[in-house]
């Protein structure tokens, strides 16, 4: 009986290591941030659908549409540490290959406040790998800290 429960045992806690599908959709948006910080372009890269859209929502309420790959551009001119945005998971939501991911953050350049704002992902399941198809942010000095 003991050589049972501890087979059982055992074998429960593979239950309890198991991925699932929000920890991967995280993973995903924390690696875009993991590779700002680190300036790894390649990083960057890698969390970005091919035809992925990036947008600002500026201080005069435009919509600014950005290329991923002047993103990256210009986080290429980093060092490592330079860009380091700090978010928080508010809301991730998942249907079958779409998820829905709402971070709100503060941003430091070289270790100073720079602004903050709020992130809202689309990411889509490509190859049983989450990427970022869309990504629109807003951009505000006026924080409640």
């Amino acid at each position: 009986m003991r050589k049972v429960f501890i087979v059982l045992l055992f074998l429960s806690s593979f239950c309890f290591a198991q991925k699932t599908e929000k920890d991967a959709v995280k993973e995903s948006v924390e690696k875009l941030f993991k590779g700002m910080k680190n300036a790894d372009t390649t990083m960057i890269k890698s969390v970005f659908a091919d035809d992925a859209i990036l947008q600002t929502i500026t201080k005069n309420n435009t919509v600014k549409t950005d290329k991923v790959q002047d993103f990256v551009n210009s986080i290429s001119k980093l060092s490592n540490n330079d860009a380091d945005e700090k978010i928080r998971f508010e809301a991730i939501h998942i249907d079958g290959n779409l998820a829905s991911v709402f971070t709100p953050y503060e941003f430091y350049f070289k270790g100073k406040f720079s602004h903050c704002g709020a992130n809202s992902f689309q990411l889509v399941k490509q190859n049983d790998v989450w990427k970022i198809q869309y990504l629109i942010d807003t951009r505000r000095t006026n924080c409640n800290k």
